[in-house]
């Protein structure tokens, strides 16, 4: 059953981010707002929550997820940022867009091996949502994440609570904080010869000049 953790927006309660933070930590499943809709969350050294993301998903092996991060220097320890690479997410973070890079050795073989490309690419994102960062700086450690784009839910609306809510009893918990910013993420590939969007997001992105490698 799905606990509910109704919290504020702009000044969410701690109590219940910590205990939202509580259930992560002892391997649980939870739906979190974000700058761009819910997302499904879940600690990085939890396989059992990486699993059940899978069988609800219904997912293969290789699909990637996206690492939920602070701040730069933590998005540092767990993917190579080159100079582009570092200005750009300065430039765009915190905000709703997901950055391709380099997977480092600081992050688990098993996320670091769990892509499809064989270069050992991870998703990282610095979200814009004052709940998201709190749960974030409560769990002091970055967070696996998955988007809501589930089989069996064609009706769903992620951006919505109610319908988060009504649609997803098999979570853990809801940090339930009302109404989000729509999604999806925009999303740019850092590991190339030019920096390059691979999808607009509801928030587009504008690159300019594609910053060339040096």
């Amino acid at each position: 059953m799905t606990v509910r953790f109704e919290v504020h927006p702009l000044n969410p309660q701690e109590r219940n981010i910590n205990k939202a933070a509580e259930l992560l930590a002892g391997g649980g499943l939870g739906l979190c707002p974000t700058d761009a809709g819910y997302t499904l969350v879940w600690s990085i050294a939890s396989r059992e929550a990486e699993e059940r993301v899978r069988r609800l998903r219904q997912l293969d092996s290789k699909h990637p997820f996206t690492v939920l991060c602070r701040q730069l220097s933590e998005a540092g320890r767990l993917a190579r940022l080159d100079d582009p690479a570092f200005r750009l997410m300065r430039s765009l973070t915190p905000g709703p867009c997901t950055f391709i890079l380099p997977a480092s050795a600081g992050l688990p073989k098993r996320i670091r091996d769990g892509g499809r490309s064989k270069r050992r690419d991870i998703g990282i994102r610095l979200p814009d949502h004052v709940v998201t960062r709190a749960l974030l700086e409560a769990m002091g450690e970055p967070l696996l994440s998955a988007s809501l784009v589930l089989p069996d839910e064609g009706d769903l609306v992620s951006h919505e609570a109610e319908s988060v809510a009504q649609a997803l009893r098999w979570v853990d918990f809801m940090l339930d904080a009302g109404d989000c910013p729509p999604g999806p993420t925009s999303m740019v590939d850092c590991t190339g010869d030019e920096l390059e969007v691979l999808r607009q997001g509801f928030q587009p992105v504008d690159l300019q000049r594609p910053t060339r490698r040096q």
